[in-house]
């Protein structure tokens, strides 16, 4: 009876030893996410590049034939407009909510024409919008988030050196604004 006590007692020391350690890991574990990560390179609606060419693999981007950019984007501030303009052999898009969780994703196989143009809006914003009536939309495609801080990533496809130019080009011209 003494040494099942002795191996209870053992045990839960243990458990509280691994319990304390792994309370005092969280803040370097969660400092290094990837909206923290993001947060200390760039502000709110600025597209930076996140691949493994630009020294900021922030992703760990399994594919080298693809460089991507991402910018973070708050809707209480308003209506966020995505844009790009050129061609790329194959592009996606998706939105994160803060803690990872994919919300929405597309590519150019499924978007209007193969272009990339959405506005990233709340159903509120989205319904203010349609009501206003605005002329200036285009083919832009709506995206409906009820998520309020997020991040956009847009991936573009590398087939071969010779695409690299044109795919930085591309990445360069994302724009990811308040409308």
């Amino acid at each position: 009876m003494g040494s099942l006590l002795r191996a209870i007692l053992v045990g839960l020391v243990g458990a509280g030893i691994v319990h304390a350690l792994v309370l005092l890991l969280i803040p370097y574990v969660t400092a290094a996410d990837v909206w923290a990560r993001l947060e200390r390179r760039a502000a709110f609606y600025e597209v930076v590049r996140i691949d493994p060419a630009s020294g900021g693999n922030m992703l760990h981007l399994p594919d080298p034939l693809f460089e991507a950019a991402a910018c973070r984007i708050d809707l209480s501030e308003g209506i966020v407009h995505l844009q790009a303009d050129g061609e790329v052999p194959y592009w996606s898009m998706s939105i994160y909510d803060q803690s990872g969780q994919n919300i929405f994703s597309i590519n150019d196989r499924t978007s209007n024409e193969g272009r990339l143009d959405f506005l990233v809006a709340t159903s509120a914003q989205l319904t203010e919008l349609r009501n206003s009536q605005a002329e200036d939309l285009g083919t832009a495609v709506f995206v409906e988030t009820e998520v309020q801080e997020g991040i956009v990533v847009v991936r573009a496809f590398v087939p071969d050196p010779t695409f690299e130019p044109t795919v930085s080009r591309y990445l360069a011209g994302l724009d990811c604004s308040l409308r």
